[in-house]
């Protein structure tokens, strides 16, 4: 089963004490790094990635706890934070020269790219992020029944021991995948089964992801929102229409963090990278350019 997007060059990078994460590295150019979300790994950008290396350095890595990145066990509550994420890919670029860098993350790698932002601001050139809300305004929005399209947030919120026997059956990841994409030709078997087995490895760390987001991740946004701390770059938002469904205006809750914010609603699946790739790439260019 293919793991690895073909054309590009594949490092481990020690970015942390025992924490070394998989890179793929092609192209050459201002350079852009590229982070997947859930239940995904890297390969989700295999076409976006191999499209934007035509004229850049594109950096994609598998977040710290998925695919063939080291998966820590989360002996701190700070281990699977998104500020700890987010210094780990701010690492990863400087083993490869790169102090400051375009970055765009899907879904878990958009909040690890949101945090980046924030606490990084002088590697951060750029920042999309593409199909999430930031943390705090994520839970505020999730309500009455309507909240059940997370349930998956609330079921790895809970302590150790039972989330992770819960989602350790294929089901589990499978459904994300099969009810929320559009065009299920966008993830083909070979591609969903390496998404499936990746999963299958890394259960207890995908839950650590989850839990930090409904505790320190908590903690470190809101602290940032009483301090006032806004994204400085420029930032570009993707996104499927949920607020419709859900009862929110995305483009006013990403401005509150990103004064200088091109919000767009995209007509594809959660999986838009897969689904509409040239439509994110050329998104992602025009980032760049601003």
């Amino acid at each position: 089963m293919t793991r690895t997007i073909p054309g590009f060059d594949y490092h481990r990078v020690p970015v942390a004490d025992e924490v070394a994460l998989n890179v793929a590295v092609a192209g050459s150019g201002s350079p852009i790094v590229l982070l997947h979300g859930f239940p995904q790994t890297h390969l989700m950008w295999r076409h976006v990635a191999a499209d934007l290396a035509a004229d850049h350095t594109v950096i994609v890595a598998d977040l710290r706890g998925y695919g063939d990145s080291d998966k820590p066990a989360a002996a701190r509550t700070d281990t699977y934070s998104k500020r700890r994420m987010a210094a780990d890919i701010v690492a990863a670029a400087a083993a490869f020269g790169h102090d400051r860098f375009a970055l765009a993350g899907h879904d878990r790698g958009a909040l690890v790219a949101f945090r980046a932002g924030l606490d990084h601001p002088g590697a951060v050139s750029h920042l999309a992020c593409l199909d999430v809300l930031p943390t705090l305004d994520m839970w505020d929005v999730l309500h009455g029944v309507t909240a059940a399209v997370g349930f998956h947030l609330y079921l790895m919120a809970q302590p150790p021991g039972l989330p992770e026997q819960l989602i350790s059956a294929d089901a589990f990841f499978a459904f994300f995948l099969d009810q929320w994409t559009k065009d299920p030709a966008a993830i083909p078997p070979p591609v969903r089964a390496a998404y499936l087995d990746a999963c299958r490895d890394a259960v207890p760390s995908i839950v650590a992801d989850y839990r930090a987001s409904a505790t320190i991740d908590i903690d470190h946004d809101g602290a940032d929102r009483a301090a006032g701390a806004r994204l400085t770059m420029p930032v570009t938002v993707l996104q499927q229409d949920w607020g419709a469904a859900l009862g929110y205006e995305a483009a006013a809750l990403w401005s509150a963090w990103a004064p200088d914010l091109d919000h767009r609603t995209v007509d594809a699946g959660h999986f838009m990278a897969e689904e509409a790739p040239e439509t994110v790439a050329a998104a992602l260019r025009e980032l760049v350019r601003r």
